[in-house]
């Protein structure tokens, strides 16, 4: 399944709101650094989908605040 996410990074707590099915708003108090925010993003979806981290795969968006996810569910 492919996700759309905003990503707004430096937010006081983590969080998550579906917009609708295919999108979602994500925050983090990760630093957009090193990839660091992009690991917090992955963890917080693995955490709302209750799959294991490595199931979710940043196909697009890498230094974006908008990034496209494969989320597979087995």
């Amino acid at each position: 399944m492919e996700i759309f996410v905003k990503a707004k990074t430096k937010a006081i707590k983590d969080k998550i709101e579906k917009i609708d099915d295919k999108y979602y708003v994500v925050w983090t108090k990760a630093l957009p650094q090193k990839g660091k925010a992009n690991e917090k993003i992955r963890e917080i979806l693995a955490e709302y989908f209750k799959i294991p981290f490595c199931q979710v795969i940043l196909k697009k968006g890498f230094s974006s605040k908008n990034k496209i996810f494969d989320i597979i569910k087995e």
